[in-house]
C-alpha cells in the first residue's frame, strides 16, 4: 500500500470518527429539548442556547485570535446561521412541546438523504440515481411513520410539519457547514455563525415569555445541554468531519443517530419505544445504509 492509500485511508478514518462523535452528541439533542420545553418556553430554549453558546464562541475566538472570515464567505456564513441557529432549533423546539423525543427521532431520521441531496446544491457533489432512489424511499419511510403515528392528533401532525421544516433547514445548514469548514475551519464555522446571529437571537430570548428560574434541575440541565454540546461543541466534529470525508458520505453516519435519540428518550423520559418506532427506524437506516454504498462524485480539486 503507497503512502498516498495509507494518508487516505487514515484521513477516512478520522473523517467518520469525526462524524460518529458528532452524531452521538446530536442524538442527545431532541430528548434534552423534550426535557427543557416542559418547564421553559420554547422560544427562550430555542433562542437562549444560541446566546449562551455564542458568549462560548466569542470566547474560544478571542482566546485563539482568529481573523473573521473573508468578505466572500459571509454570504454564505449568513445562510449557514440562519438555517443551524435560527431555524432548525426554533422549529424543533417547538415541536417537541407537542410531540414525544421518540417521534422527532423517527421523523428526522431522513436527515441524512437530505444533507446529502444538500451536498449536491451546496458543494457540487454528484451522488449516484441509486442514491437518488434510496433518498426518496426513505423519505417516503418517514412521512408513512408520521402519517401512521399522528393519525388521530392533530398535535402531532403539528409537530410532524415543524419537524420536516426544521430537517430541511438542518439538512442545509451541514452541507453549509462542511463546505465552510474546508476554507474557515469546523469549530470558527460555527463560532461566527453563533456572533452573527446573536444580536436576533438576543432579542427574541428578550421578547419571550418570563423566564422560569423556579425551573427543574433537569429541565436547566437540558438547556445547558442543547446550549453548549448541541449548538457549539458538536459542530466542532461535525463540520470538520463533513470537510475531510465529503458532504453525502459523512452525512450517512446519521443513520445512527435515531437510534441514539430512541435511547435517550427511553432512558431519561422514559417514553414507551413500540415497534412502529423501532420497524420505522430500521426501515429508513437501512435505505440510508443503502445509500451510502451508492457511487458519490465529488468536485475533482479536493
Amino acid at each position: 500500500m503507497s503512502p498516498s492509500t495509507d494518508r487516505d485511508s487514515a484521513r477516512a478514518r478520522q473523517a467518520l470518527l469525526l462524524g460518529l462523535i458528532g452524531v452521538v452528541i446530536f442524538g442527545g439533542t431532541l430528548p434534552a429539548t423534550r426535557v427543557a420545553v416542559q418547564e421553559l418556553d420554547p422560544i427562550f430554549v430555542a433562542a437562549g442556547r444560541s446566546v449562551l453558546a455564542a458568549l462560548l464562541a466569542a470566547v474560544a475566538l478571542a482566546w485563539a485570535r482568529s481573523q473573521p472570515p473573508r468578505r466572500r464567505e459571509w454570504p454564505r456564513l449568513a445562510m449557514f446561521a440562519a438555517c443551524s441557529i435560527v431555524a432548525f432549533p426554533l422549529l424543533m423546539t417547538i415541536a417537541m412541546r407537542y410531540a414525544p423525543a421518540s417521534h422527532g427521532a423517527v421523523v428526522l431520521a431522513v436527515m441524512p438523504l437530505l444533507t446529502a441531496m444538500a451536498g449536491v446544491l451546496v458543494a457540487g457533489e454528484r451522488p449516484s440515481l441509486g442514491f437518488w432512489a434510496c433518498g426518496v424511499a426513505g423519505t417516503g419511510a418517514a412521512f408513512a411513520y408520521a402519517i401512521l403515528s399522528g393519525a388521530g392528533s392533530g398535535d402531532v401532525q403539528w409537530a410532524d410539519l415543524l419537524l420536516a421544516a426544521a430537517a430541511l433547514a438542518g439538512s442545509m445548514a451541514y452541507a453549509l457547514g462542511g463546505e465552510l469548514a474546508r476554507r474557515i475551519g469546523g469549530w470558527e464555522v460555527i463560532s461566527w455563525a453563533l456572533l452573527f446571529a446573536s444580536p436576533l437571537m438576543l432579542a427574541l430570548v428578550l421578547i419571550a415569555a418570563p423566564i422560569n428560574w423556579g425551573a427543574s434541575p433537569a429541565a436547566w440541565t437540558g438547556f445547558l445541554y442543547v446550549s453548549v454540546f448541541s449548538q457549539f461543541l458538536g459542530f466542532f466534529a461535525w463540520n470538520k468531519g463533513l470537510a475531510m470525508g465529503g458532504i453525502a458520505h459523512i452525512s450517512q453516519m446519521q443513520l445512527l443517530q435515531p437510534f441514539v435519540s430512541l435511547l435517550a428518550a427511553w432512558t431519561l423520559l422514559g417514553e414507551h419505544i413500540g415497534w412502529l418506532e423501532i420497524a420505522f427506524a430500521l426501515l429508513v437506516v437501512a435505505l440510508v445504509a443503502l445509500g451510502w454504498r451508492m457511487r458519490v462524485s465529488r468536485p475533482a480539486n479536493e
